[in-house]
């Protein structure tokens, strides 16, 4: 039985994979609490894990096993650090927009140094520059999946409600938000995340919709059947939904980087993964525009 504190270090159980719940997430609340003494901020654990993901970009570049397995586990512990900022930040009461600027940004610069560490190695392999292309189409098509599939857990928070809820903003509240912020570093992070949200209301309609339809009638306070209703339904999209997050992509590339066919995984992000994000637009879009 999961202590409640460990329960208590999750976004929610409705929106966790169950490889997060089984591996990922029980290793970083020990982690966590290892940190919790310490004084350790979730940043700084989410700068950790943005240079240790980053490294497997170097290891999938190698053409043998054992660099690529070498990347395997960088990217696991990555991965375990990245779930340790979010748990390390429920439980100390530390969770600010900025570090969730940063954690989402995370696994972006892991994948985008590992696209041009595949990419590099299939040059060598075959002596041409042009696997470059299918590189950058993979990079952007993962940006984008990554953002919708951010936007789809944060709104399902934001209907259980609570604390948990507070992350959902539109692109218009993180406007405020970096506005009150002045100049400097912190400013330009809102800057990019404003339209990162942008990115995603425009291609949630539907949604869109529905939220101004459900704030004109009930305001902030939106019953609980609706909240329900929407969870319940939304629940069944996340099985589609998790195949864009890093533990749906992350067993592809573990499988074909180790069978040394990496052109594969350019071929699965750019077509199968694309096909899965539109899959999970359409279903959540018609979803939306019935409970609206």
């Amino acid at each position: 039985m999961k202590s409640s504190g460990y329960i208590a270090s999750l976004k929610s159980v409705e929106t966790e994979n169950i490889i997060d719940l089984m591996f990922y997430r029980p290793i970083g609340y020990v982690v966590t609490r290892m940190l919790q003494p310490l004084g350790v901020t979730p940043n700084v654990v989410t700068v950790v894990s943005i240079f240790v993901g980053a490294s497997a970009g170097y290891f999938f570049y190698m053409p043998d096993r054992i660099s690529n397995m070498w990347g395997i586990l960088v990217l696991v512990i990555a991965n375990i650090l990245d779930c340790v900022d979010g748990q390390l930040a429920r439980l100390t009461g530390k969770k600010t927009t900025l570090g969730r600027i940063l954690d989402g940004v995370a696994g972006d610069i892991w994948f985008i140094a590992i696209y041009v560490g595949l990419a590099m190695r299939l040059s060598l392999q075959y002596g041409s520059y042009w696997f470059f292309l299918p590189a950058v189409i993979s990079g952007l098509s993962h940006l984008v999946q990554s953002n919708v599939t951010d936007y789809y857990k944060t709104l399902h928070l934001f209907f259980i409600g609570g604390e948990k809820g507070t992350d959902f903003q539109s692109a218009e509240q993180v406007k405020r938000s970096g506005a009150a912020t002045g100049f400097g570093l912190q400013r330009l992070f809102y800057e990019a995340y404003k339209y990162y949200t942008k990115l995603q209301e425009s291609v949630t309609p539907q949604l869109q919709t529905m939220l101004r339809t459900l704030r004109q009638r009930y305001g902030e306070d939106i019953p609980n059947n609706i909240r329900l209703t929407f969870r319940k339904q939304s629940k069944k999209i996340m099985r589609v939904i998790d195949l864009m997050t890093f533990n749906g992509r992350s067993i592809a590339l573990f499988a074909i980087v180790l069978s040394d066919y990496v052109w594969m995984y350019l071929l699965y992000e750019t077509i199968i993964l694309n096909i899965v994000l539109i899959t999970a637009i359409n279903k959540h879009e018609r979803m939306c525009a019935k409970i609206a």
